[in-house]
């Protein structure tokens, strides 16, 4: 009988990437999963392209023209709020969120495969309840009626981002519990297999 070998660092294993995502959950869920996968797609690439011409446009404005863009601190503050909730949601989906794993690479299959869907259910309904805190917040800040100075906008505007990333992060990780639920490997995320990639050692 053969130990099983004990993974010590690298990255983990990810199931084999098509140029378009696609899911191998069943039916409405792997529709949901796609779904959640564009509006990530879609919220980091319009975030990080507009902040790159933003800064490159400011920069230009400032050295060549003499005269900065007045709106250019503000936009920047949007769109990283923007990419940080979206990120979250990516991270997720990549399996790359920070996990304390020493205790938990040292229990056997079956034990830890109940942790993962323990501990992504858990992490959905705390990601679902910022969800809902985080509207409420919105909603406090829309009664208060105040803009930012150089955009005019409303500054609940700014943060409609907040609660979309923890609802996709929180419907995330309940894919990732049931990806664990009807597969027989240990899933870190809908298409994250746990586990490391060349660097394996046996011990």
């Amino acid at each position: 009988m053969t130990e099983e070998p004990i993974s010590v660092q690298g990255e983990p294993r990810r199931e084999a990437a098509s140029e378009e995502y696609t899911s191998s959950l069943p039916g409405p869920l792997g529709w949901l999963d796609v779904a959640i996968a564009r509006i990530e797609a879609i919220m980091l690439g319009v975030g990080v392209l507009l902040m790159a011409a933003n800064t490159i446009a400011n920069v230009l404005g400032r050295f060549v023209f003499q005269n900065s863009i007045f709106f250019s601190e503000e936009l920047n503050s949007i769109l990283i709020i923007l990419i940080t909730f979206a990120g979250i949601s990516y991270a997720a989906r990549q399996g790359r969120h920070i996990r304390m794993s020493a205790i938990y690479d040292a229990l056997p299959p079956k034990t830890r495969k109940a942790l993962m869907i323990m501990i992504s259910l858990i992490t959905a309904a705390f990601m679902l309840a910022l969800a809902w805190y985080a509207l409420g917040y919105i909603f406090t800040q829309a009664g208060r009626g105040r803009v930012l100075p150089a955009l005019q906008i409303p500054v609940w505007w700014t943060l409609v981002w907040v609660p979309v990333g923890f609802l996709l992060t929180g419907l995330q990780y309940l894919l990732t519990a049931i990806k664990n639920l009807i597969e027989k490997d240990i899933y870190l995320s809908t298409h994250v297999l746990e586990g490391y990639d060349d660097d394996e050692v046996e011990v």
